[in-house]
């Protein structure tokens, strides 16, 4: 994932909590009549169309980042692409509307309800007559209730990566007839729409076995619009065929090719015509606009040579005609690899031209993480200056107004705008305040111009091998991105302007005279924090934010070192082993974070062995009241009382200010123009028996494609 985010996978997902008088959590949003969640801020971007002018038949090949180790989505190394074939052929119960909210699928589902809350909550499934698996058996009771067994928790021959909502099915049983499944929890359960979506077959969940290894590299019995045909992990595709046996909207396509294609090669691949719809960066959007513009092949500001001024071009023919023949041959040879470079390229942006970009924002957001496990960040009032610190705003901009994309920052750490538990409780900790930032770090006795100790020498770990952190050779200090962020993706390097004087110098130099100007110190060791980032090409965005970052920081005296790690071992090494004070990645958002997002928030506690046990809450920043809210939240059956304790945690969590939640992703994905009812899906779950090309003269619906669903 190219902004280094927690994929769905992974979320199965010891501070106090502020005094009164520190710092005042403010009145609840929804507490009145409004409705705080609002509306998403992007729509979907899918160019919808009616099925009647959508071609029968027809292959979509749709680029991945990779044939996933398993199909099986309950299982630990399942990823996007596991997610993607599910949803084409797998029943689920609830899938998600435009607005990240589930809605009942109709293909499976007559209708499901809470039937009884006492003694026991008693839920009852009233399936679709016509839902039947490939192999002709009817979708029923044994189904559900083979998928409890597995993922209860209490069969550890099962290797699931979770069980959260399993774990509280009492029993399932039959009801009045084979197409009623009542399930009976022992607990109180809110989210129990998360369960069975998707469902598997009896065949798969059955046995230890079967789950284990049964759905890793095939699926024998599905019951969706497609069926999985081919699984070719040597070329890096697979093949999904229309299900005969499908009772709903027959599918338009006649085959899905999800073929693994890495992001830095995406363009050169729809531009030889072997992809129909791939996610991009924004390098490559760009790209695609200036294609789709008339009479432009190209662009001067593009390109192989783009970068190349005047000047050069006169050296470069000068070389290649003066007396030095050594001189002149190297300089001729490299002048026709480059315009063979420059047709090539010319005769892509003509290639490009077919597709267009269909934009969106992702149901995840980038957030700052600060580890409150050691270090100065332990302090909560170092912790709460760092994000006073933040322009969030302008870091939003700067990622998201380039790319044409609303540029809100995200004001909940548990949904998203439009979500039904979203509430900006970021007033729970305040907004940007240079003033309020410096008075709280004085307050944590940390001081300018105070004596600072000589440091030794050496270098940081880059991964467990403990390399250098850095190879590139690039100065490890903030610097100004300036207007790169959705350019070409090259590193943008420019001179260290508007430092505070001193605050680079030698560690070990006195102090200047002028001490607002000075680094902060305490115990004499200056406030640096290691900011640790991916040093991959997909991390352009992440790196240039946190340039962004480090220059507000300084502002107020907090210095950075950027240690640039391997993608490879940024989340495994660096993240989830607690070795960073600052960091930026991703997390999804989800419909139903009482269960979803407790892991992630949970407060440390210590395991048996001694080891704190964080679960997926990287920044050992938790408080016992969050966890109370969640529980609390997790066993209400009153939907508003449940996202009322929802926000409530929500505002507890930004104050203890473990993580600052900036933007919600951009998604950017290259279509081919004739290419309907697919794209940048945005919150909603893809239709994908809709999806197909336009017949010949055919036009789209009208409007803008960006108003959600197809018309079906």
């Amino acid at each position: 994932m190219s902004q280094h985010g927690v994929g769905p996978r992974a979320i199965t997902r010891s501070v106090a909590f502020l005094t009164a008088g520190v710092l005042a959590v403010p009145a609840l949003a929804g507490c009145g009549s409004e409705d705080p969640s609002g509306k998403p801020l992007a729509g979907q971007d899918i160019q919808p169309a009616p099925r009647d002018r959508i071609t029968d038949g027809g292959t979509l090949r749709w680029a991945v980042d990779s044939v996933p180790d398993t199909l099986n989505t309950f299982q630990s190394d399942a990823d996007a692409t596991t997610t993607r074939v599910a949803q084409a052929v797998l029943p689920s119960m609830f899938r998600m509307d435009a607005s990240g909210r589930p809605e009942r699928n109709a293909d499976y589902l007559e209708s499901a309800k809470v039937v009884d809350t006492e003694p026991k909550q008693v839920v009852l499934y009233k399936l679709n007559q016509q839902a039947v698996w490939s192999d002709g058996r009817e979708i029923g009771a044994a189904d559900f209730a083979a998928q409890w067994r597995a993922l209860s928790g209490k069969d550890t021959a099962y290797w699931t990566a979770r069980n959260a909502g399993y774990d509280r099915i009492q029993k399932i049983e039959r009801g009045d007839n084979a197409l009623e499944v009542r399930v009976t929890f022992s607990r109180p359960y809110a989210d129990w729409r998360s369960l069975f979506s998707p469902l598997y077959p009896k065949d798969v969940m059955g046995t230890p076995d079967s789950f284990n290894d049964g759905a890793r590299k095939k699926l024998k019995v599905t019951a969706g619009p497609f069926t999985v045909k081919k699984t070719d992990r040597e070329d890096g595709e697979i093949t999904l065929a229309r299900n005969p046996r499908w009772w709903g909207e027959p599918a338009k396509l006649s085959e899905i090719v999800l073929r693994t294609v890495a992001r830095d090669k995406r363009a050169s691949e729809l531009a030889a015509g072997t992809l129909d719809l791939a996610e991009i960066d924004p390098a490559a959007a760009r790209r695609i606009t200036v294609a789709a513009r008339p009479h432009a092949s190209g662009s001067p500001l593009m390109g192989p040579g783009a970068d190349r001024s005047a000047a050069d071009s006169l050296e470069s023919w000068a070389v290649a005609n003066g007396s030095d023949e050594d001189a002149a041959d190297e300089e001729t040879v490299a002048r026709k690899k480059l315009r063979k470079a420059a047709v090539r390229y010319a005769r892509q942006q003509q290639a490009l031209g077919g597709f267009e970009v269909r934009k969106s924002l992702e149901p995840a957001y980038t957030q700052l993480a600060l580890n409150g496990a050691e270090g100065p960040l332990t302090d909560e009032r170092v912790r709460r200056a760092v994000a006073r610190a933040l322009d969030r705003k302008e870091l939003a901009q700067a990622v998201l107004k380039p790319l044409g994309l609303p540029s809100v920052p995200v004001g909940s750490h548990l949904a998203l705008s439009g979500q039904a538990h979203y509430a900006d409780n970021s007033g729970a900790l305040g907004g940007q305040d240079t003033k309020e930032a410096q008075a709280l770090l004085a307050d944590a006795g940390w001081v300018r111009g105070g004596p600072v100790k000589e440091q030794k020498k050496k270098e940081k770990a880059a991964g467990p091998e403990g390399g250098k952190a850095d190879d590139t050779g690039e100065d490890d200090k903030a610097h100004d991105p300036v207007d790169h962020l959705a350019q070409d993706g090259k590193q943008y390097k420019a001179p260290h302007q508007g430092r505070a004087p001193g605050a680079y110098a030698p560690r070990g130099t006195a102090a200047p005279a002028n001490q607002e100007a000075a680094p902060l110190a305490k115990n004499g060791k200056p406030l640096t924090l290691r900011f640790v980032l991916p040093s991959g090409p997909g991390s352009q965005t992440l790196r240039t934010v946190a340039d962004r970052i480090s220059r507000m920081l300084e502002r107020v005296g907090i210095g950075t070192e950027i240690s640039k790690v391997s993608d490879e071992s940024y989340f495994k090494d660096h993240i989830a082993s607690g070795q960073y004070d600052l960091a930026l990645y991703s997390w999804p958002a989800t419909a139903f974070p009482a269960t979803d997002a407790r892991p992630v928030y949970a407060k440390p506690v210590p395991a048996a062995d001694g080891s704190l046990n964080v679960e997926q809450n990287y920044t050992r920043v938790g408080t016992d009241q969050v966890d109370q809210l969640f529980d609390e939240a997790v066993a209400t059956l009153d939907e508003g009382e449940s996202r009322s304790l929802i926000r409530k945690a929500d505002s507890r969590i930004w104050a203890a200010a473990g993580s600052i939640p900036l933007f919600q992703r951009p998604q950017l994905l290259a279509a081919r123009k004739n290419l309907v009812n697919a794209g940048a899906f945005g919150f909603g779950t893809p239709v994908y028996e809709d999806m197909g090309f336009l017949k010949k003269g055919a036009k789209p619906a009208s409007g803008p494609s960006a108003k959600g669903s197809p018309a079906r």
